[in-house]
């Protein structure tokens, strides 16, 4: 087989084949049994029939088809390793000549992966927030622990904010029920903001069996994105009782004796947390450095598949109703071409991000190990509700395993370079990320390697 690689532009290549028939003759082979199966000939038994018999009765044209149907992505790939090529998205292929006997001749034009020029990693320098306990904060830390051994009590009075209340819904839309929008005995806490909109004005200052009607839009169903009529009936009103802050809570609730040691291991909490808000800050603030002092070309059809990916999402929840969708748009204040053009730039931004981290990864050697893999995985399981083998196996059937192991690699390259980086808190302290994350973990020489492209074995 002869190939060549033609660069059409930093992000595109035409990729010329030609496959002289004699690499063909396996493909033959299968061609032919997988015909002889398909069709009946008299005289002959079922996937017996021999090729010339099948030539006369089907077709040399239908022989060819089916060979070089099977052919040309086989080759393709082979055509892309031998010239190197880092390809993206769907290949645009052409078939220029099938002279029988001698030769195929086929052209592939598709995406490929842009050089890129990344800056030096230890150049890169960020500021973070400085790490700031207030005493308010760790109040709020006892109170939600307090919160937790608290006790409801009748509130004996008209509904305020924070209470907790049972209710009961119902809702018409142009004196039609909406059977999905109603329920009974649903406990809600006043103010959390859980339910429709206008709610929580209906029911402070409502008491136990008292009923207000309110319009709001239903958000979800067939009716979503109309103005209903809803009616909520309150039928208790209770209000939560907290512990005592002091000694006796504390030997409750912690392993502590007292309420001061309890408050300086909520105050460390805080802090740990605080800690590791600048390790995520630090990690926005200097892939941002990167995409901002990066050039990339980005090839025009991996954008367009991520903007039809996102719109095709945002619809979704739609019913695929464009309508509608530019109905609940326009209720927040966002015209449809608005979005779409928020659309393109966070498209963009997205594709641009992938580019610069696989050029990075590629650049740092990063490779994603069988656990680390795996982690993820029971992540991502556990993100959706279900199994890691339910997991497994959705991801096998969209092809999806190939982008987590992409997303793993994309991460570690990432924090390969927020470690190299410069990164100082507001008072100009340097950040150690060992001190925070642990040290880099040295390389297991019998860890087996995950390569790109390969389904990596989930055990």
């Amino acid at each position: 087989m002869k190939s060549t690689v033609e660069h059409l532009s930093p992000t595109r290549v035409r990729i010329n084949v030609e496959v002289p028939f004699d690499e063909l003759k396996p493909n033959f082979d299968r061609a032919y049994r997988k015909l002889a199966s398909q069709v009946r000939i008299p005289g002959f038994r079922p996937g017996k029939a021999p090729a010339r018999v099948l030539e006369n009765r089907l077709g040399r044209g239908v022989v060819l088809d089916e060979v070089v149907n099977e052919a040309i992505p086989a080759k393709y790939m082979e055509a892309v390793n031998a010239g190197e090529v880092r390809t993206l998205g769907r290949p645009d292929i052409e078939v220029t000549k099938i002279e029988d006997g001698d030769h195929l001749a086929f052209t592939v034009e598709v995406d490929v992966r842009p050089e890129i020029t990344v800056p030096a990693f230890g150049e890169l320098s960020v500021s973070v927030d400085d790490v700031e306990i207030a005493d308010e904060e760790v109040d709020r830390q006892l109170d939600e622990l307090r919160a937790r051994f608290g006790t409801l009590v009748g509130a004996g009075r008209p509904a305020e904010d924070g209470d907790f209340v049972s209710i009961d819904l119902s809702a018409t839309v142009d004196g039609e029920e909406v059977a999905e929008a109603a329920t009974t005995g649903l406990s809600y806490q006043v103010g959390s903001g859980e339910l429709i909109e206008g709610i929580d004005e209906a029911i402070i200052g409502s008491e136990a069996g008292e009923s207000k009607t309110f319009v709001s839009k239903l958000v979800a169903g067939d009716f979503a994105g109309r103005d209903a009529d809803i009616t909520v009936t309150v039928q208790s009103v209770k209000v939560r009782e907290l512990p005592e802050p002091d000694d006796d809570f504390a030997q409750m609730a912690s392993e502590f004796d007292t309420i001061d040691e309890l408050r300086d291991s909520l105050r460390e909490r805080v802090g740990m947390a605080k800690k590791m808000q600048q390790g995520v800050q630090a990690r926005d603030k200097i892939l941002e450095a990167l995409l901002e002092t990066t050039e990339v070309p980005l090839p025009s059809t991996v954008v367009d598949a991520e903007i039809e990916m996102r719109a095709h999402d945002a619809v979704h929840a739609f019913d695929h109703d464009d309508a509608k969708f530019n109905e609940f748009l326009e209720s927040q204040g966002q015209t449809r071409e608005q979005f779409d053009a928020d659309v393109r730039t966070e498209s963009e931004k997205a594709v641009k991000t992938q580019l610069v981290l696989d050029s990075i990864a590629d650049a740092e050697s990063v490779t994603v190990s069988d656990q680390e893999l795996t982690e993820r995985i029971i992540y991502q399981a556990q993100r959706f509700g279900v199994s890691p083998d339910e997991y497994v196996k959705r991801a096998q059937e969209s092809g999806q395993l190939g982008a987590i192991f992409a997303d793993v690699r994309r991460g570690k390259a990432l924090a390969s370079i927020v470690r190299q980086a410069t990164v100082t808190d507001a008072s100009g302290n340097a950040i150690d990320f060992d001190a925070l994350f642990g040290p880099v973990a040295p390389a297991e020489q019998d860890a087996p390697e995950v390569v790109e492209g390969e389904t990596a074995e989930v055990k």
